[in-house]
């Protein structure tokens, strides 16, 4: 036996020194970002290596490929994003959206052996990870994609069973995947309820916990027009994070424009129609200034880590939210009341710092200084309130300032209020 392992030992070694790709293994926690595929006909190996790139600084592991089943560029893209993947060491995994298309067993068996041996596929126990959108009710379909493929490592995202539900299915997966990331209709702030539900009907088996910055969505093609309450949304949810300790986490999303959710700056060719008016001029990039401490922290399991660098982001929406009409848009999913009843005119802020500090916020000229009014390590929580002011806005800490797009108190051209917010980085 201890003459195996050294020769294995001294085969990895070769391989490495000859640049052979081994495949990506789990190494404790992981952090990805939810990708829609969906979104990338025509899509360039050049945008594959900017967002790879752009993922792999912020401290993102890899990417869950959000696939739908009849999309013609599948072949073509998800070949660009694993060669590229593979040549960034970045992990990929598929999450086969079962809500929006309908698989047939043989598609999704045939993707996965596709795959599973590129390099840069994510694997847990030597099994190809695999997720979904939805899809409860395929559950019977799995064990023919385990015998077809050499076995998967199974993580679904089935909310819409709940926690209770995802449990009375344990045998049949290796884990489960949360979406709930945002607070429910009429709630201003989110909990985590539903996480330690899921911890406790998984009975030990992996939990991948939802994370989000956003959520705004006005898609009447689509039958979509809610908001959900995130002004202070980024910083609580990583805050969760860090009394969770999930063994995995997947952020939603890298580059869903349509529901506001994004962490990259908008490629215009992504963007579904329709939702140019709430995405063109408002950049979420910065949400990923905090990224490298969050994800840090809950690798190391305390927020006690060292800084990657201090600064801050800030968010906020660039009117009042009872400027004008609300557009029809509800607060919250399936809820009932105005979305301006779910938001509240301010401007929020994740500063890092190695010691806490005020913040200088100007908003049209007129300055304030503000202390946090939360904690967690070296990250602070900011609101400063904008109500009945204009014009543009700077933040400043340490001597360094960030200016923003200019709030006003005129209805956008739309007609109703935008209610995504514009991210700003110091």
């Amino acid at each position: 036996m201890h003459l195996n392992i050294a020769a294995a030992v001294v085969l990895l070694a070769r391989l490495a020194v000859a640049g052979v790709a081994m495949p990506r293994q789990s190494s404790g926690r992981q952090v990805f970002a939810h990708y829609m595929v969906g979104l990338t006909s025509g899509q360039s190996q050049d945008q594959w290596q900017k967002d790879i790139t752009e993922a792999k600084s912020a401290g993102i592991d890899g990417f869950a490929l959000n696939v739908g089943s009849a999309d013609s560029w599948n072949a073509q893209q998800l070949q660009l994003a694993y060669d590229t993947a593979s040549s960034n060491g970045f992990s990929l995994f598929f999450s086969f959206d079962m809500a929006a298309s309908s698989w047939s067993v043989n598609q999704v068996i045939s993707l996965v052996n596709q795959y599973k041996d590129a390099s840069s596929q994510f694997k847990v126990n030597g099994k190809p990870f695999v997720s979904t959108f939805e899809g409860p009710d395929w559950v019977d379909n799995w064990a023919s994609v385990r015998s077809a493929t050499g076995d998967i490592f199974l993580v679904p995202d089935w909310s819409s069973l709940g926690p209770q539900g995802v449990g009375s299915r344990l045998s049949q997966i290796d884990g489960a995947f949360n979406w709930g990331a945002w607070p429910n209709a009429n709630e201003y702030t989110i909990n985590t309820n539903n996480d330690i539900g899921y911890k406790s009907s998984l009975q030990g088996k992996p939990y991948m916990m939802g994370v989000s910055p956003y959520f705004y969505t006005d898609l009447p093609q689509y039958n979509k027009n809610w908001y959900s309450s995130s002004d202070s949304l980024w910083y609580d949810r990583w805050t969760q994070v860090l009394d969770i300790l999930p063994e995995y986490i997947e952020i939603i999303t890298w580059n869903d424009y349509g529901e506001s959710s994004y962490i990259n700056d908008p490629v215009a060719a992504q963007i579904v129609s329709g939702a140019e008016s709430y995405i063109d001029g408002f950049s979420h990039a910065p949400f990923r200034f905090v990224l490298p401490y969050f994800i840090a922290a809950y690798k190391a399991g305390s927020a006690d880590v060292q800084l990657p660098a201090e600064g801050a982001v800030a968010w906020y929406r660039t009117t009042p939210a009872s400027v004008c009409s609300d557009g029809g848009t509800v607060w919250g999913q399936g809820g009932g009341a105005s979305a301006a009843g779910g938001t509240k005119d301010v401007i929020s802020i994740i500063a890092l710092s190695n010691t806490p500090q005020d913040i200088t916020v100007s908003i049209g000229g007129a300055s304030q200084s503000v202390s946090a009014s939360n904690s967690v390590g070296k990250a602070s929580f900011y609101q400063v309130d904008f109500s009945g002011k204009s014009g543009a806005v700077t933040i400043t800490m340490n001597g360094k300032s960030a200016t923003g797009p200019d709030i006003s108190t005129g209805c956008p051209s739309t007609g109703h209020v935008n209610f995504n917010s514009v991210a700003i980085q110091l």
